[in-house]
C-alpha cells in the first residue's frame, strides 16, 4: 500500500510547523517528521486506526499521536491522509474532500 497526502493534510502540517516554530524551529521540524513517520504503520495494517467517532464510516479512520489526530481514508490501492489536527477538536466534514 502507498500513502498519499491531501492538500488539506499538507496545509495542516505546515500550520502546525509554523505555530510551533515560534518557540523552537528545530523541534517543530522534528514534530512534523514524527507525525509523518507515525503514518508508516498504516501501510502494513490499514485497519489499525479507530473509526473516527464523529463520522462512523469504516473507511475513515484515525491514528492518535501525542495530542494530534491523523485522519485517513482507506482506498482500494492506497491510504489517503485527509487531515491532521489537535485532538481536542472535532473533525469538520469539510476536511474530508469527498
Amino acid at each position: 500500500m502507498k500513502i498519499m497526502w491531501t492538500n488539506e493534510a499538507l496545509t495542516r502540517l505546515r500550520d502546525i510547523k509554523t505555530y510551533n516554530a515560534h518557540n523552537n524551529p528545530d523541534r517543530a521540524r522534528l514534530r512534523i517528521q514524527k507525525i509523518i513517520d507515525r503514518t508508516d504503520i498504516i501501510i502494513s495494517n490499514p485497519q489499525i486506526g479507530r473509526v473516527v467517532p464523529e463520522i462512523s464510516r469504516p473507511d475513515i479512520r484515525e491514528l492518535l499521536f501525542h495530542n494530534y489526530r491523523i485522519v485517513y481514508r482507506v482506498k482500494r490501492d492506497y491510504i489517503e491522509i485527509l487531515t491532521v489536527f489537535e485532538g481536542h477538536r472535532l473533525l469538520n466534514n469539510s476536511e474530508l474532500n469527498d
